[in-house]
């Protein structure tokens, strides 16, 4: 695999990394939940939620490490969080259902 094939399959897995984590930290908050599942997570469940939220967040950032140096790669992780971050927020506008792919064990 050439190292631009490479960098371009780690930065696409820090993007999905973003999305599942964003789509987590989500759903981990009692509306969204609410919006997702029909129902509020227990506590434990929402503090799962969240731990997976942030370990995908902190995957990313790894994942744009390892595609790019490092000022580079923290550009583009914000901007991956950002663009996840609207992509979660858009589909819990219009189909927040979607987000149960995420967690089906909610």
């Amino acid at each position: 695999m050439s190292e631009a094939a490479l960098a371009t399959c780690l930065l696409l897995a820090a993007w999905l990394a973003s999305v599942a984590g964003m789509g987590w930290l989500a759903g981990s908050m009692p509306v969204h939940a609410q919006q997702v599942w029909g129902r509020t997570p227990s506590s434990a469940m929402a503090r799962l939620l969240r731990w997976l939220g942030a370990a995908s967040i902190v995957a990313a950032l790894a994942l744009c490490l390892g595609a790019d140096h490092a000022s580079m790669a923290v550009l583009v992780w914000v901007m991956a969080s950002t663009g996840a971050a609207l992509l979660v927020a858009f589909t819990l506008a219009w189909r927040p259902r979607w987000l149960r792919v995420l967690a089906p064990w909610v």
